[in-house]
């Protein structure tokens, strides 16, 4: 068999190790040719590859980004590739393809592989908002890295009687801001779920100013808003792949705060600090495990399908599941971090 596997959408902690179990599993055990598309979908319709053996794969178990490179496609070459789905691969020479992304790259698989391309999907996103899956890979590493930059900066706000207001990822699920703020112990947290009204967080932050506590750390996700008419901040533009630029709510947000305490508010964004680095052993592990279930899902024939975590096991589920809906935080989950403020 001839495997082709592409990483698109945005880079991720654990890329590599998918790569690298692929590529393992499909030389080692079955004797399979594989070849790694350079800058995601574009590299498959440009022809742009490289043969990927075990050596080329060594060492790149514990490294972030992606070896194969990344990038997004226009609409128009995306429908240009699925009108000729079939054709592609046999001009390639691929028995299946391995895409290894987000909503948008699931989404894209989906599209060739109902055009008639043998695809076995991979999910990859810091944000874990895919549907069908309990988690994807690249979570965990966001979470750990911002979990601790609030503890960095509870201590550096205490010293200086500051509320720090920390916006992490997340432009329409608020998982990373929910469970980093949680474990980071944040005084409050904003998602995009639900909008906040600052008057509420004006009111926590003179609470604990007058029970002694003269410091606040708020963790935002990014696409957090407040509730219409409470402050002032709009929508930001859309870009060419039909994505939201947000205003930057973080620093609307510290502004807000600032001037209606009368006290130091910071905003701190953490941006693209939580995409890279290397990735935690869970998402190691899990990345791995994916890799691996991909290979195998190939060599039985289950094409349409992507790798899913169903509590402890891998499943292979319909693409059309990953992509019906984003996965976002559901309201008892907002409970549960809100009794511990």
């Amino acid at each position: 068999m001839r495997i082709g596997v592409l990483t698109a959408g945005g880079d991720c902690p654990g890329l590599n190790a998918v790569i690298r179990s692929v590529v393992h599993r499909a030389v080692a055990a079955h004797g399979d040719q594989v070849i790694g598309f350079e800058d995601g979908y574009k590299g498959l319709l440009d022809g742009y590859y490289r043969p990927l053996d075990l050596t080329g794969v060594s060492g790149i178990l514990s490294r972030g980004g992606t070896i194969l490179g990344s990038a997004r496609l226009e609409k128009g070459r995306l429908e240009d590739a699925v009108a000729n789905a079939p054709a592609l691969a046999k001009k390639l020479g691929i028995d299946v393809l391995i895409p290894i992304g987000g909503e948008g790259t699931l989404t894209a698989a989906r599209m060739l592989s109902d055009a008639g391309m043998p695809v076995v999907g991979v999910p990859k996103t810091i944000d874990n908002d895919i549907n069908a899956t309990d988690r994807t890979f690249g979570f965990d590493t966001a979470v750990g890295v911002a979990t601790e930059a609030m503890d960095r900066l509870k201590t550096t706000a205490e010293s200086h009687q500051r509320v720090m207001v920390v916006e992490v990822m997340g432009r329409h699920a608020g998982w990373i801001a929910l469970e980093s703020g949680m474990a980071g112990g944040a005084h409050g947290i904003c998602l995009p779920e639900r909008p906040f009204d600052p008057a509420d967080l004006v009111k926590m932050v003179e609470e604990r100013f007058a029970r002694g506590k003269k410091f606040a750390v708020i963790c935002v996700a990014e696409g957090a808003h407040p509730i219409e008419g409470s402050m002032d901040y709009g929508t930001g533009e859309i870009d060419q792949f039909g994505h939201e630029r947000f205003k930057g709510i973080g620093t609307a947000l510290a502004h807000e705060l600032e001037h209606r305490l009368g006290k130091e508010a910071k905003p701190v964004i953490l941006g693209h600090v939580q995409r890279g680095g290397t990735p935690t052993a869970y998402d190691r592990v899990l990345a791995t495990r994916f890799g691996w279930h991909a290979v195998e899902a190939a060599h039985r024939g289950e094409f349409g399908k992507f790798t899913a975590l169903r509590g402890t096991d891998i499943e292979m589920v319909p693409l059309a599941d990953a992509v019906s809906e984003l996965k976002t935080v559901p309201e008892y989950r907002m409970a549960e971090a809100e009794s511990v403020f």
